[in-house]
């Protein structure tokens, strides 16, 4: 298989007809190999337009939705940002070309060992990626430039709203099957945050995050 022609034909045919035209955010995607951060079972599949099985009942996201959340983020070099579901580690990794830091909690222990792994052996230093559940964010190490939720959740919990400094934004695909948006909740003040919804898409679920009822009193 020819990776760098799937990679060009991934970057030219699925990410560029999604709006993501940031000059920086399509050289990392054409600089971080995204083939060695899928399984190798499903190598072959890397550059698909869909999510592919990383096991324990995990998906990596779409290649246009991690570019568009990536574009969205607009990282700066100065900036902390912490990821709730590192899956791979492969957003990890096209952050922390863009931040000072990356810390990434992951849920599952397999999936944390390789996303450690595929960002060792990619060369990434300043990311760091924790086994432990992303629904309580990590309070002891903010406050964050951004929060990035690697899943969908149907609300986001004010506790990791906390957790961004002033001026920080928090992104993540929240609603539930068959509505979600992308929203960007930005924190103007401490009691004031923004929230916008510039487009619709799906994501997989990320782990214990609340479930509000659908039945109002």
């Amino acid at each position: 298989m020819n990776f760098e022609q799937a990679r060009f034909n991934m970057i030219e045919q699925q990410i560029r007809p999604w709006n993501v035209l940031n000059d920086q955010v399509l050289h990392l995607l054409s600089v971080v190999k995204r083939e060695d951060f899928v399984p190798l079972a499903h190598k072959a599949l890397a550059f698909v337009d869909m999510e592919i099985p990383l096991g324990h009942g995990q998906r990596m996201l779409a290649p246009r939705l991690e570019a568009r959340l990536l574009q969205d983020a607009a990282v700066q070099r100065h900036e902390k940002v912490l990821e709730i579901g590192a899956g791979s580690g492969y957003l990890t990794a096209l952050m922390a070309h863009q931040a000072q830091r990356v810390i990434a909690l992951e849920i599952e222990p397999v999936l944390a060992a390789m996303a450690r792994t595929n960002l060792q052996k990619a060369g990434v230093h300043n990311a760091e990626v924790r086994q432990a559940d992303g629904a309580a964010g990590l309070a002891a190490e903010g406050p964050f430039d951004v929060i990035m939720l690697g899943g969908c959740v149907a609300e986001v919990p004010q506790n990791l709203l906390a957790q961004l400094k002033v001026g920080g934004r928090l992104l993540a695909i929240v609603g539930q099957d068959p509505v979600m948006c992308a929203t960007i909740i930005s924190r103007t003040g401490e009691a004031e945050f923004s929230t916008r919804q510039p487009w619709d898409s799906a994501a997989p679920p990320l782990l214990n995050f609340p479930v509000p009822s659908p039945f109002r009193f």
